[in-house]
Formats: structure tokens, C-alpha cells, sequence
């Protein structure tokens, strides 16, 4: 696997601003065009250039798998258009007062995880969207899943204070290999700062050379 380094608007934070699966990358429109066709030839996907409710962080809102997406409920018809002609999967918008699905929940096509605050029958709804077992769980004792980890098909790195249930959560519900590791020289808030699917993964750009060779091993083990 290749692991890029990126920034997005001068930011590290990439994660925060964007969102990869399997089938898609999406990517705000203050990217110029040409980087952020940059990002989908890297990870081999198709390009939805678009904001999440006017607001460009699309990572930090969007939480998708190859089966679905889940959406807060001020998106624009205009963005939903947009994530139509690229993704043929079940889109769901989340008529809840929380909107910050990227942080809340973490997906890969064979599993969820999620933010043990979420009520049953939330739950039940993002397990439908996705298509997928949603579980409750920490990761190091926190509670924003999707901030803290990043899940492909091949493996997972989360935050470094991980502990061994929540270990035995993720490889449960994921069906891959769990690692631990960091980004941005240092910084345990994994979600925030890579993209990944098991083709390839970007990383923010203060990504050191040790940190990349725990992201390529950590996703690329299958």
C-alpha cells in the first residue's frame, strides 16, 4: 500500500475535511479541482466535489461505507445531487440534533462502530444505513469513534490508548487486524488526519516517516 502526504487549505487536518471509502472520496470545493482529483486517482475512486450543509468539513460530518452514508440533516439538495451521480449506495439523513457522523461512527463494509451515546432505536437506524452490525464502544476510553480510528477493509489504526476489550470490540465487529499509531507528529486523533481504503491511504502532510510505516502495516495486513 502507498501512503501520500497532503494538506487540505494549508491544514494537516484532513480527515476533518474529507471523507474516502472504498467508492468515493469527497473533497470540499475550496480544493482546487485538480488536487482534489488528486486525492480519488490516489485512492482509485471516483471524486464528489461537494460541501456537507454548506460547510466544507465534509470528514467531520459524513460517515460512509460501500452500502451507505449517513448525512446530517441540513444537507442541500444541490450536495445530495452531487453524491448521487458519484455513489450507488444507500444514502440516509439523520434526522437527530447530532450531525458529526464522521466523528461518531467509524464503518468499513463489514462493520460499525459508534458513540455509545447514541440511543437504541439511532443505532438501529445507523446499523440499516449502512447495512452493517453497529456496535457501541469506546476507544481509549472516548467516546468519538470516528475521530479516533480509521477502519478499511484490511485493517484499523486507532489512537494508542486503546485498551484490550475495546481491542476485542474492534477486531469483532471489523473482521481485520487492529493497530495502534498516531499522525501529525504525534497526534493520537487518528480519524482527523488520514484517509484510507484498502487501495491506498493519504495522510496529513506533518506525518512522520515512522508514523507512515505504522499506517501502510496497520491497513495493509490482509
Amino acid at each position: 500500500m502507498t501512503v501520500y502526504l497532503s494538506s487540505i487549505v494549508g491544514s494537516a487536518s484532513i480527515g476533518v475535511y474529507a471523507l474516502a471509502n472504498e467508492k468515493i472520496v469527497i473533497i470540499p470545493r475550496m480544493v482546487p479541482k485538480e488536487k482534489a482529483q488528486e486525492y480519488a486517482d490516489w485512492l482509485n475512486t471516483k471524486l464528489v466535489y461537494t460541501s456537507i450543509g454548506g460547510s466544507v468539513l465534509c470528514g467531520a460530518l459524513t460517515c460512509a461505507n460501500s452500502n451507505g452514508m449517513l448525512l446530517p440533516n441540513y444537507v442541500r439538495e444541490e450536495e445530495l445531487s452531487q453524491i448521487r451521480e458519484a455513489y450507488e449506495g444507500n444514502i440516509t439523513i439523520m434526522e437527530t440534533k447530532k450531525t458529526a457522523y464522521g466523528n461518531l461512527v467509524l464503518a468499513n463494509d463489514k462493520g460499525a462502530v459508534v458513540d455509545p451515546r447514541f440511543k437504541e432505536a439511532e443505532i438501529k437506524k445507523i446499523s440499516e444505513a449502512l447495512g452493517v452490525e453497529a456496535v457501541p464502544t469506546e476507544i481509549g476510553g472516548l467516546p468519538y469513534v470516528g475521530s479516533l480510528a480509521v477502519a478499511t477493509n484490511k485493517g484499523v489504526l486507532a489512537h494508542p490508548l486503546l485498551n484490550g476489550e475495546e481491542r476485542k470490540i474492534l477486531e469483532a465487529t471489523f473482521k481485520v487486524p487492529v493497530d495502534v499509531g498516531t499522525i501529525n507528529c504525534g497526534v493520537p486523533y487518528v480519524g482527523t488526519g488520514l484517509l484510507a481504503n484498502s487501495k491506498a491511504a493519504v495522510a496529513g502532510s506533518m506525518t512522520t516517516g515512522p508514523e507512515m510505516f505504522i499506517i501502510e502495516h496497520a491497513l495493509d495486513t490482509l
